[in-house]
């Protein structure tokens, strides 16, 4: 059944219906297997709303704000990665970019349809144009908790992120511009990364996964607008998956497929045939993993978005304790549910009013703070977002093994004249979170659920994303 390495190479067994279907298909294929045995490049990208500074590292050529690094960093322990200033994610699905950069010029909304653990939605709320608004959502409702905590740190008010079905999306006619569907698939592309899609692969689950994605795609496509876009994407290299199901929902749905604009020296793969144009990394061919990325447009028609539920609008509050920790507070609706307060947007006030009446809406906007008897304690998202005020709370920097302490949610000494209260603790001028300072001692108050487990504490800090310089929030 397993196709096993010779002996000079990496051992990694492969299925043998893969591998004799794959040297079917390419001439080059053992190009492709040796490079499936070397290591895996590690890339980041950058969060432009939190740093300017480029790295002096190899840039993804696709991407304006990816990077390649040297060699995997321990970035469990580097504070900037949980301040949400990169996000780790792999290099091919950067190509994101050139498809949002070419169809969308103008404010949005968009649906990352199945978005956990976070890459391409965080990627999207750099890439959108301002005053549009993201609905991240994960049907899965574990890793929906995942995918709101990167959401959140990422810093982004315009997003909200829901935990629903794609058929509840698809009742919400025409309630989209812009839909990216990186839909659940084989993993062939993840192969050195992933043992469990090696061991899981199969002809009968490639044909599973086929089948799903169709029906996932056809659950939500109600959803999206006439004229708008569909970003369709796998991480794997069979065609059932990839160009037959993009010549299905063309012809289904029905769609059109249309090009994306790609530079002959990143070395993309590009299916020459113009009625069903799609973009193909391969591991020996492009610096990355295995990727897929198509484009769909819904024809033009009339357009009827779905109805809004009155009954579920959310309540303002005229007056609110936390509106002065927050830039420009008049820009936000403060809404509250139980004892938390959260400052939604006023531009998407409205529609996600709607939108709570019809999905389950795991978080939105900025989460502010919340009573906790007759305190109003400021919530730890609210440190990360970029809509907090800088200097709304005394501030202390901490140095790397302290910054690192507080992010396992362990006691913290502060400097004696630091004043009792709330204080941002900092690191490199970036806000981690808060403490509460009463004096002999600092109460911690990073969430419990984001906390690092892990107590193998390197003795050195992460080097190749260690060097880059933050840029703080600006008041």
């Amino acid at each position: 059944m397993y196709y096993f390495c010779p002996d000079n190479c990496k051992k990694m067994d492969f299925p043998r219906d893969f591998t004799e279907h794959m040297r079917c298909r390419m001439d080059d294929y053992p190009l492709l297997e040796e490079a499936l045995r070397r290591e895996a490049p590690v890339s980041i990208r950058l969060n432009p709303a939190k740093t300017a500074q480029p790295l002096r590292h190899e840039r993804v050529m696709w991407c304006s704000t990816g990077y390649y690094l040297p060699e995997r960093q321990a970035f469990t322990f580097d504070p900037l990665f949980h301040a949400g200033v990169y996000y780790v994610q792999e290099a091919a699905s950067m190509f994101l970019e050139q498809a949002v950069r070419q169809y969308v010029a103008s404010p949005v909304v968009c649906l990352d349809l199945c978005a956990a653990p976070g890459g391409k939605s965080t990627h999207l709320l750099s890439l959108l144009p301002r005053r549009s608004l993201l609905v991240s959502n994960e049907v899965i409702r574990s890793r929906a908790i995942v995918l709101a905590e990167n959401i959140l740190k990422w810093g982004s008010p315009d997003v909200a992120v829901t935990n629903s079905d794609p058929a509840e999306l698809g009742r919400l006619t025409h309630g989209f511009d812009v839909l990216v569907a990186d839909l659940p698939c084989s993993g062939e592309g993840m192969f050195r990364k992933d043992p469990a899609s090696r061991n899981a692969w199969s002809r009968a689950n490639v044909a599973l996964c086929a089948a799903r994605q169709r029906r996932i795609l056809c659950d939500v496509w109600p959803a999206l607008k006439p004229g708008g876009i569909c970003i369709y994407s796998t991480c794997t290299f069979n065609r059932e998956e990839n160009e037959e199901n993009i010549r299905y929902l063309a012809e289904y749905l029905p769609a059109e497929a249309v090009p994306v604009n790609v530079e002959d020296g990143w070395r993309i793969t590009c299916n020459a045939d113009s009625r069903c144009p799609s973009y193909r990394f391969f591991p020996h061919r492009t610096k990355g993993e295995g990727f897929f990325l198509a484009v769909l447009r819904k024809p033009d028609g009339r357009c009827t978005p779905f109805s809004v539920r009155t009954g579920n609008r959310l309540p303002a509050l005229r007056h609110t304790p936390g509106d002065e920790w927050l830039c420009e507070a008049g820009a936000y609706r403060f809404t509250t549910e139980a004892a938390s307060v959260r400052a939604i947007p006023e531009i998407h006030a409205e529609r996600l009013s709607s939108l709570t009446g019809h999905l389950r809406v795991v978080t939105a906007g900025v989460p502010v703070g919340e009573w906790k008897g007759k305190d109003f304690v400021p919530a730890p998202a609210l440190a990360l977002s970029a809509a907090f005020r800088y200097d709304a709370f005394p501030t202390v920097e901490l140095a790397w093994k302290e910054a690192v302490r507080y992010l396992q949610k362990e006691a913290l000494t502060l400097p004696p004249d630091t004043p009792k209260g709330y204080v941002t603790v900092t690191y490199r001028d970036m806000p981690l979170g808060f403490v509460k300072h009463i004096g002999h001692r600092a109460n911690n108050l990073y969430p419990h659920e984001w906390r690092i487990r892990s107590r193998h504490l390197p003795e050195q800090p992460p080097t190749g994303v260690f060097q880059m310089v933050a840029q703080p929030h600006l008041a």
